[in-house]
């Protein structure tokens, strides 16, 4: 059996969630939460095997979870499952960690054939998060850095932290956490040090020489 915990901030949703699992004996739900901060303490406690989480939910949001799990080593397998495909909902979601990403309107047995495969540590994504990874691979650069995104990039280059960038420019830490996404989506890369790998390729950044 493959224990669950369904975390979404719409009692109905986890209402129908935890029937369809409950009535498949493949399946145990373990419980459910409403919002992140519910979700880390559960998944704390009860150790399930896969976290259907939702991203958009008050007090504290899935992606933000999501982290927080894996900042304290919960080993469960977190399966997204909500209705955006965005590129703001999807790079951040798989950025920080979760292992699949399905959208509501997926048919049941998909969602039960995902569950099972986010058990087995398999990466699961929906035909149009796939589609939407897929072009942003092949063509990583839609556009290039604002100006912003490239001050950003100069200031992580030099090494500063995100807070340190934020205090540099005078905005706030989450803004600057929002140009780092921006600019690896059109980097096509996923962390700081292949961002800036990408910079100096790419003639965003120059070294002392160059200036």
């Amino acid at each position: 059996m493959i224990s669950i915990l369904i975390v979404d901030d719409h009692p109905v949703v986890r209402d129908g969630l935890r029937g369809m699992f409950s009535a498949d004996d493949r399946f145990t739900v373990l419980g459910e939460a409403g919002n992140g901060t519910e979700a880390v303490i559960a998944a704390q406690r009860w150790r399930p095997d896969v976290v259907l989480m939702d991203l958009r939910m008050p007090t504290t949001d899935g992606v933000t979870a999501i982290k927080e799990l894996a900042k304290l080593g919960v080993p469960a397998r977190i399966l997204v499952l909500t209705t955006y495909d965005t590129d703001r909902d999807v790079l951040p979601a798989i950025e920080a960690g979760a292992t699949g990403y399905l959208l509501k309107d997926a048919p049941r047995e998909e969602l039960f054939r995902a569950v099972e495969a986010a058990a087995q540590g398999q990466s699961i994504l929906s035909p149009a998060v796939a589609s939407r990874l897929m072009r942003q691979m092949q063509q990583p650069e839609t556009a290039p850095l604002s100006h912003r995104e490239r001050e950003v990039l100069e200031l992580i280059a030099s090494g500063l932290t995100n807070q340190e960038a934020a205090k540099r420019l005078f905005i706030s830490e989450a803004t600057v956490k929002t140009h780092l996404l921006h600019l690896y989506a059109k980097l096509g890369v996923n962390d700081r040090a292949a961002a800036v790998a990408a910079g100096f390729s790419r003639g965003y950044l120059t070294t002392p020489d160059e200036q």
